[in-house]
């Protein structure tokens, strides 16, 4: 199996990301609940998508791109970090964002209008028209350039949380569970793929904040990942568990995703968001509500960031 390390990768982060016990949550809820602290990545915001941009992005500079193309909803947390991460590593971001949610200038468009970064806008719910219109554009300009799907969630974006899971094992491990959000595919696939690599014994549950079809894009991803690895591993439906939180829809807040963030912030200071983290700790309430963790489980929550989207939603007003 090749090492994590054998890969190109630049350096974006801030890593490792802490991990801290939620003692109020905790208590609260009867077993032992952890965070871990991706929304402190370091570039922008913070957020899951620095680790996934760290291997695409040495991707882009090993092919000798001037240009960087990402897509997403108006409110992309991935498509902002992209833009911050590219701007950075001095290629030009192009973004080309679904007209879905917010697209006034607040949260993450705030956030891109002061980094002046390029982006329009596209009333489809096709991705296949948006990448087309990157080729477009990309030969238009005679650039090289550089495409990155929506969440960054292919097999290469993948290898980010496989080395997240990989620094869990080296921060302690021993967790009986693990939750984060689903809204790509690649972070949960990297997860549950480093999981079984690292982290034996954990049990991880991706809490779908869309209606894709992630019982078919987690395996996909998990198997593409370990195939890049070269890692002798069989992928099945018992190494992942799936959750249904969308609520009214995806970017659209649910009222038991708000009710979650502010018990978050009530009893931790911390603060989620209303598009993924939210409705992931909703989740990971229910589960504790309905008996899934025994008093000694070690749950660990991943906080994979948001904070711009907080900005842009309130209580499920546009």
């Amino acid at each position: 199996m090749k090492r994590l390390e054998d890969f190109p990768r630049v350096s974006l982060g801030v890593f490792p990301t802490p991990i801290h016990k939620l003692e109020n949550v905790s208590r609260l809820l009867g077993t032992n609940v952890y965070i871990k602290r991706d929304d402190l990545t370091g570039l922008g915001l913070g957020g899951n998508k620095t680790r996934k941009l760290e291997y695409l992005l040495a991707d882009a500079q090993t092919k000798g791109a001037k240009l960087v193309f990402t897509t997403g909803g108006a409110q992309s947390n991935h498509a902002m970090l992209t833009a911050a991460a590219a701007a950075k590593l001095g290629m030009k971001p192009v973004l080309l964002l679904k007209k879905r949610g917010v697209t006034a200038c607040l949260g993450n468009q705030y956030l891109e209008e002061l980094m002046g970064t390029e982006r329009y806008f596209y009333d489809t719910d096709d991705y296949a028209d948006i990448y087309a219109e990157m080729d477009r554009i990309g030969q238009e300009r005679g650039l090289p350039y550089y495409k990155i799907p929506c969440g960054g969630s292919n097999a290469l974006g993948t290898l980010g949380y496989v080395a997240c899971a990989q620094e869990i094992a080296r921060q302690g491990g021993g967790f009986t569970h693990l939750v984060c959000a689903e809204g790509s595919g690649g972070t949960m696939a990297g997860l549950a793929l480093g999981a079984k690599l690292f982290l034996p014994g954990t049990k991880v549950h991706g809490m779908m904040v869309d209606t894709d079809p992630f019982e078919k894009i987690t395996p996909a991803l998990m198997r593409e990942a370990a195939a890049l690895l070269e890692a002798d591993v069989t992928i099945t439906e018992a190494d992942f568990h799936l959750r249904a939180l969308w609520g009214p829809g995806y970017a659209i807040p649910s009222a038991e995703g708000n009710a979650a963030i502010a018990l978050m912030a009530e009893q931790e200071g911390v603060f989620l968001d209303p598009v993924y983290t939210g409705k992931a700790f909703a989740g990971l309430l229910t589960m504790a509500r309905e008996g899934a963790f025994s008093p000694d489980d070690r749950v660990l929550f991943l906080h994979s960031g948001g904070a711009g989207g907080l900005f842009a939603v309130r209580d499920g007003e546009k």
